[in-house]
């Protein structure tokens, strides 16, 4: 669960982050760079989409910069898996609302 957001900070379990993180099977990927920091493309969650994932959630940024590129979409849907793109406050709470097998968070903490 995460316990709490603000601009450039997100807290898990109790320990906090200040980069962006990656949260699927109970792990925690912390410090997550993308190819384009502001763009999230496929090769940018390689790692998550090996999971099989039902759900991935994504928080774009306290202010909602970052932008989920069309590859991303078209293989979420050819794979039948839900995509949820949310500003990430509002994506943390999406998170704890659905989190369990299957669901993976990814979280840009500023802009």
């Amino acid at each position: 669960m995460i316990d709490g957001y603000s601009f450039g900070r997100i807290v898990v379990n109790g320990k906090t982050y200040t980069n962006d993180i990656k949260i699927f099977n109970n792990i925690i990927k912390p410090d997550w760079w993308r190819k384009e920091g502001h763009k999230l493309y496929l090769e940018d969650m390689r790692d998550v989409l090996a999971e099989k994932p039902k759900i991935i959630i994504i928080g774009c940024g306290h202010d909602g910069v970052m932008k989920v590129m069309p590859e991303v979409h078209e293989y979420c849907q050819k794979n039948k898996i839900e995509l949820i793109e949310l500003w990430t406050t509002e994506a943390v709470k999406k998170f704890n609302e659905l989190a369990g097998p299957g669901v993976i968070g990814l979280f840009h903490l500023t802009c």
